[in-house]
């Protein structure tokens, strides 16, 4: 067996945001990220998958290919024996409890499959994204999450509203902010990260009074910011470290 024109013309399109929401599937491409999707509540819609590749999934689903075809299909560089199309699950209803990471315009895909597996490492059950923030299906935030898309819901809503409407205590990573070594810092609170260039927006800024900023400790002090993925970890760390 092999691709059919049309699995293949669907596979494609599913690069972009537009078509993965009309056929309801993503990509998952290696056999670490799959074998932790097929292993999840997530379900597969179909697998395509090289002769090598050992699974206990209904053979109905499977087509198998050649490395060639395999290529033709993969975003990696060095693709790794399977790709496969899941179905998008639904959105689970808000908890609104414990620690939430919430992200601001954040646009590059590896930073949030980044940070979709620190709020896994750290034990962050809710990460809510602006609605302009990168889509957690593209395939590059899959396969930067490592697996970690299966066990953290992500959000998409209008961070206005949402923050409007809530009482927890709110944080903005921020320049400007305290020192974060030096503040007092809650179990159960909001962690706002903000866009890779321009950090939080100013709409979000207004509706927080907390804000937190990561101290520079080298000697020539001329770094700029840190990557935001990197500052999500360092604020993750205090906090949990701080209960």
């Amino acid at each position: 067996m092999s691709i059919s024109k049309n699995q293949l013309k669907v596979i494609t399109s599913l690069s972009q945001k537009k078509y993965r929401q009309k056929h309801q599937l993503f990509v998952a491409e290696g056999v670490k990220v799959v074998a932790e999707l097929i292993n999840s509540p997530f379900k597969v819609d179909t697998l395509f998958a090289l002769d090598n590749f050992e699974t206990t999934i209904s053979k109905e689903k499977i087509v198998r290919i050649s490395e060639k075809e395999l290529q033709k299909i993969s975003n990696l560089k060095s693709p790794n024996k399977v790709l496969a199309l899941f179905k998008i699950p639904e959105e689970k209803p808000l908890q609104n409890t414990g620690l939430i990471i919430v992200l601001d315009a954040i646009n590059d895909p590896g930073n949030l499959g980044t940070i979709i597996r620190l709020c896994d490492w750290f034990g962050v059950t809710e990460l809510i994204c602006s609605k302009d923030t990168v889509d957690c299906y593209n395939p590059k935030v899959v396969q930067a999450s490592m697996g970690s898309l299966t066990r953290i819901p992500v959000k998409y809503l209008d961070l206005e509203v949402y923050l409007k409407s809530t009482k927890i205590t709110t944080f903005i990573a921020d320049m400007d902010g305290q020192n974060v070594y030096q503040s007092d810092l809650t179990k159960e609170a909001i962690l706002i990260m903000g866009n890779e260039a321009n950090g939080v927006s100013e709409e979000i800024k207004s509706l927080v009074t907390h804000k937190l900023s990561i101290p520079r400790f080298g000697e020539i002090q001329k770094t700029e910011s840190l990557n935001v993925a990197t500052a999500t970890a360092i604020l993750l760390s205090e906090f949990k470290r701080s209960f």
